[in-house]
């Protein structure tokens, strides 16, 4: 039995076939509609979401197999005080792979120690995001039509973005990646990912507080917003939640295949006038990641199609 709690616990071989695996259900979905019929996915939602619980529950529906769980903390009983090891086991009993995001650090791990079935981490805390990393790993190999030798700019708030954390992770093993990380002084990318991650890996990277004048050379501009769930003084999240805004004005001078990606939700650090240009990805993100999440259902419960 098999977890995933870090992007880092899949190796590169195992992430290229994930996405050869979603992009044959890209293109064949009807090779895959009964692929997990009889199969349960329980999703434990201890924080809110729309686009990773929906696309976890859309994922498993699409793959014939059926889903339970809860959406909030406040309608299981982690309201009565019973622990993630408790939970886990309990649902081991009644499902055959768990889908928990949780507000701790650390939780997940928990559980899939505690489990009797496979773990996907949905996203804890502000630590990590596996399958939004895959979602990302996809855009970018179906936009660029390779995962290597591209410039990223990563903006925002890089201080308590998982999704950056993951993102930047796996893509340090792959070669020619250039790293711009973009941001206000208080919202910089941890020293710890820059020592871990970056710097063990020998990835160059650039900080800047500047997005205008490094977007002219950025091949994809990963977007993010400024968490208020994250702060502890509502006072400094209004001090720097319109920090980077991205505007029609602003990608004047961005590259004509720049790929903008954001993983959402998005408040408005990008304009909506962006929307309909073509090197908007955002919304092809959301869709990709019903995909490898699909393609990751299936590695776990070991269903070959």
């Amino acid at each position: 039995m098999r977890s995933l709690i870090d992007i880092l616990e899949l190796s590169v071989p195992e992430i290229q076939e994930l996405i050869m695996v979603a992009g044959d259900i890209i293109e064949h979905p009807e090779k895959y509609r009964q692929a997990c019929a009889g199969k349960k996915l329980a999703t434990l939602f201890f924080e809110p979401s729309t686009r990773t619980r929906l696309s976890f529950e859309a994922a498993m529906y699409e793959l014939g197999g059926c889903v339970l769980g809860f959406s909030e903390a406040q309608s299981s009983s982690a309201a009565k005080g019973e622990s993630v090891a408790d939970t886990a086991k309990t649902v081991s009993c009644y499902a055959d792979i768990i889908a928990m995001r949780h507000p701790k650090e650390g939780a997940p791990l928990v559980a899939a120690m505690n489990a009797s079935i496979p773990v996907i981490n949905a996203g804890d805390g502000g630590h990590n995001h596996p399958t939004q990393t895959l979602a990302d790993l996809l855009t970018i190999y179906r936009e660029k039509g390779r995962l290597s030798n591209f410039s990223i700019g990563f903006c925002g708030d890089l201080k308590f973005g998982r999704t950056v954390h993951s993102l930047l992770a796996a893509l340090s093993r792959y070669s020619g990646i250039q790293a711009v990380l973009i941001s206000p002084e208080e919202l910089k990318l941890p020293s710890y990912v820059k020592k871990d991650i970056l710097q063990k890996n020998g990835v160059p990277y650039t900080q800047t507080t500047d997005l205008e004048s490094v977007i002219p050379d950025l091949d994809v501009l990963y977007m993010t917003r400024v968490q208020r769930e994250r702060f502890f003084s509502e006072e400094e999240y209004l001090r720097l939640k319109d920090s980077y805004i991205l505007t029609p004005d602003k990608l004047a001078k961005a590259k004509a295949d720049l790929s903008i990606m954001h993983p959402l939700p998005r408040v408005n650090e990008i304009a909506v006038s962006i929307d309909s240009d073509p090197r908007a990805c955002y919304f092809k993100q959301v869709l990709n990641g019903k995909y490898m999440r699909m393609a990751l259902i299936l590695k776990l419960l070991g269903v070959e199609v």
